[in-house]
């Protein structure tokens, strides 16, 4: 390192977003050249599994296997290349066929010179298989002829351009052969070695990113049915609270957390790979700009075709996941307003309990005061009782007096005395419940 960054704190991403520029370099190919691209479907358990094949195909062959897994590996056995790229959700495999050769296209390709039985055993799910046969142009352009082209594509209708302002033409059929593999056809007029890798490079995208955009799709046809039920169920509790009927608000509660439930499942297992076909569609969009092609008379170029079948596809799932999202908001709003109606019915009640107790309070209040003039009587009649043997045993003991006339004066006098008694405590506990 420089003495000038010697002593700066260097980030310690710094070199890793350097080499990420070229983490994934184009490669170099000959005319002719014969190649196999595969893409397998991989879980983060089967990385290691895959990085553990490779180490075996370097075994097989006689190198030196790798130590360290890397995002992008390149390694030539003589005349076979092999290219492994690790992707967030695949692994593609390329292998180069270098040998010269003058069979006829697709006769070999890429995987001829692999050992017997190691690419039966890759693990992971294949998404995209194909071929890609490059042929330097001829003399005699019996190579262009579309029909002699046509018969390397078991006669089916092919799809084709010239690309790079007419450096090489293309052909491919977008199917898969007899063999279980796609075939793309390049013709060399005028292209470099390098410019050639960058060519047959974004054909193996355009084709892998083209079938990751369209596994969205039966997803989105799946879910699509499912949700016009929802819609017409949700349809008719929204016209049932704008009628403003009497209706079963914990019925309707029921039916619209499961289809919140259902919606959010969907949008569980849905969400990720909408994202992703929006995300692969701009990928092949921006390939296919960059092959600059020119149309072949009579053929759709790749852009052509394309265009016209992949981009109704992605825009059924950007629908489809759109739906999603505007049923999920209806729901909730739908939800809010359900939530409202029964906040209200409950305040409403709560009114009328707090009504009813109200009443109760003030007829407990009166049968209170009633109690209590009955409780001042009473004590008053115990009380006069007391007084009574009291005088009495006075009385007996030699002091003359009106017995009469002392109980006639107390009995108003202790009625007075118990009912301010009863009335001070009966203001006391207004005065505490007043304080609480």
């Amino acid at each position: 390192m420089s003495e000038l960054l010697a002593n700066l704190d260097i980030h310690p991403l710094r070199e890793d977003l350097y080499s990420e520029l070229h983490s994934r370099p184009f490669q170099i190919l000959p005319s002719p050249a014969r190649l196999s691209h595969i893409a397998v479907l991989t879980t983060p358990e089967q990385r290691q599994q895959q990085f553990q094949h490779l180490q075996t195909l370097h075994q097989l062959l006689g190198h030196t296997p790798p130590q360290q897994d890397v995002s992008c590996f390149e390694q030539t056995f003589g005349h076979l290349r092999v290219r492994r790229e690790m992707h967030m959700e695949f692994a593609s495999y390329t292998f180069v066929n270098l040998a010269s050769s003058q069979s006829e296209p697709f006769t070999e390709n890429g995987i001829s010179l692999l050992p017997e039985g190691w690419l039966e055993e890759l693990c992971g799910t294949v998404i995209a298989a194909f071929h890609l046969d490059i042929q330097p142009g001829s003399p005699n352009q019996i190579r262009e002829n579309p029909d002699y082209v046509r018969t390397h594509f078991d006669g089916l209708r092919l799809v084709g351009s010239s690309p790079q302002e007419g450096a090489a033409k293309v052909w491919s059929t977008f199917r898969l052969h007899g063999d279980g593999f796609g075939r793309f056809m390049v013709i060399n007029h005028q292209m470099s070695d390098s410019q050639l890798g960058r060519l047959t490079q974004r054909l193996m995208e355009i084709e892998t990113y083209r079938l990751m955009t369209l596994m969205a799709l039966p997803v989105a046809r799946e879910i699509a049915p499912s949700l016009n039920d929802m819609d017409q169920q949700l349809a008719v509790i929204t016209q049932a609270l704008a009628d403003n009927h009497d209706v079963n608000e914990r019925a309707l509660l029921t039916q619209l957390t499961h289809i919140a439930a259902c919606i959010e499942a969907f949008r569980a297992r849905a969400t990720f790979r909408f994202s992703a076909t929006r995300a692969y569609h701009q990928l092949v969009m921006t390939r296919l700009d960059e092959l600059k092609e020119d149309e072949l008379s009579g053929h759709l170029t790749l852009t052509e075709f394309l265009t016209r079948r992949l981009t109704p596809a992605v825009k059924t799932c950007e629908a489809v996941g759109e739906r999603l999202e505007d049923l999920s908001r209806r729901v909730d709003r739908a939800s809010d307003m359900m939530r409202m109606r029964v906040e209200l019915a409950i305040q409403s009640q709560n009114q009328q309990l707090l009504s009813s107790m109200d009443r109760r309070s003030r007829i407990q209040l009166m049968m209170q005061n009633t109690v209590e003039g009955f409780s001042v009587v009473a004590i008053t009649y115990y009380l006069i009782g007391l007084l009574k043997l009291a005088l009495d045993s006075v009385y007996d003991a030699g002091i003359i007096f009106n017995k009469s006339l002392t109980l006639g004066i107390a009995i108003p006098a202790t009625l007075t005395l118990v009912y301010l008694g009863v009335r001070l405590v009966h203001h006391h506990f207004i005065r505490m419940a007043k304080h609480q």
